[in-house]
């Protein structure tokens, strides 16, 4: 296992080995094509609907410091749209926060590379994060390697640490996303059926007493999750509500590992790969992880609080993949602090 800390940063003293402090990104560069739709509406209207987490005071602001520019022509006044009219949103450079930019190197092939990544630090930008995100670490440590540039497959939320498969062919990365996402069709509907070809299991510390379950006994959660409206983002993901067309099957089982008066430890099995699916089906069976300040006991959403907060514990801890050549791959890193010990991946 090898570690790697970002060299072009050195933490200051207040900060513990393996973070990159606080500081100031370059800015960067939001572009938007008006659709045919969207004709007749203002350029404030536009971004206030477009980017949700601004209102309106704040890209009227923004458009009169001459941040926005339509067609290549600053714009310092509101202006009604056409269809086809080019907008270009040039944030300023913003401060980003100190993240843990420390991992170990779980496996490593020339084109697969596994890290077990820290909580705290976010996969991909967004939600404040650019260049503080497991992708331009990447990119900075690997951006000369012959073999190529290993991009991130699949996302763990910001707080959730344990594997996080990256892969540096193209071919490689869209076989794996389509395994990552769903892992056969057949076991998603809970159709029998041989072992899936990509499996994964995580662990969580889950708020006590609310589960009825023995030690060992398991549970299968199968609710759908759809989008519902969700101040200031206006969407966020959550417990399906009843009927929705869009809401995507999703499967988790459940297994109780130990029980505790502050927190119960849970190995959670999942087939789809759906997003904050682990969140939203403990919360959905009225078990929501400890100290997730984002999903409530069954499933919806507080107003107000976003995805990217922390607070609870949750491992990406072991996977199973059955690659396109080659022999099975099994992989996991040990338990994170405080959830539990390295026993052997329940059955099932």
């Amino acid at each position: 296992m090898g570690w790697w800390i970002d060299p072009l940063h050195s933490p200051p003293l207040s900060l513990p080995p393996g973070w990159l402090p606080s500081c100031l990104n370059d800015g960067w560069t939001y572009r938007d094509r008006i659709p045919p739709a969207g004709a007749g509406m203002g350029v404030v209207a536009f971004y206030a609907s477009r980017y949700a987490h601004s209102g309106v005071a704040m890209w009227e602001q923004r458009l009169a410091a001459g941040e926005i520019s339509r067609n290549g022509e600053p714009l310092r006044a509101d202006a009604v749209l056409a269809g086809g009219d080019r907008l270009l949103w040039r944030r300023p450079p913003w401060r980003e926060p100190a993240v843990p930019v420390g991992w170990g190197v779980i496996h490593d092939d020339g084109d697969l590379l596994v890290i077990d990544k820290p909580s705290g630090l976010p996969v991909l930008p967004a939600g404040g994060f650019l260049e503080h995100t497991v992708l331009r670490l990447l990119e900075r440590r690997h951006g000369d390697d012959p073999a190529g540039l290993p991009r991130p497959v699949h996302r763990l939320g910001r707080f959730t640490s344990g594997l996080l498969v990256s892969a540096r062919r193209p071919a490689t990365r869209a076989w794996l996303s389509a395994q990552l996402r769903e892992s056969t069709g057949s076991l998603a509907s809970g159709a029998a059926g041989g072992a899936p070809p990509c499996r994964k299991l995580y662990r969580a510390l889950l708020v006590p007493g609310r589960l009825t379950l023995a030690i060992g006994e398991s549970l299968v959660i199968t609710t759908p999750i759809g989008r519902r409206p969700h101040p200031p983002l206006g969407a966020i993901w959550c417990a399906a509500e009843a009927g929705d067309p869009a809401a995507l099957p999703a499967r988790s089982r459940l297994t109780l590992l130990e029980q505790g008066s502050e927190a119960d430890l849970v190995e959670v099995a999942i087939v789809t790969g759906r997003p904050h699916q682990i969140r939203i089906h403990c919360a959905a069976i009225g078990a929501p992880l400890r100290g997730d300040p984002l999903y409530l006991p069954g499933g919806r959403a507080r107003p107000g609080e976003l995805p990217g907060e922390g607070g609870y514990r949750l491992q990406a801890r072991w996977l199973r993949l059955q690659q396109p050549e080659g022999p099975v791959l099994e992989l996991q890193v040990p338990p994170a602090e405080g959830l539990g010990t390295a026993a052997a991946p329940q059955a099932g």
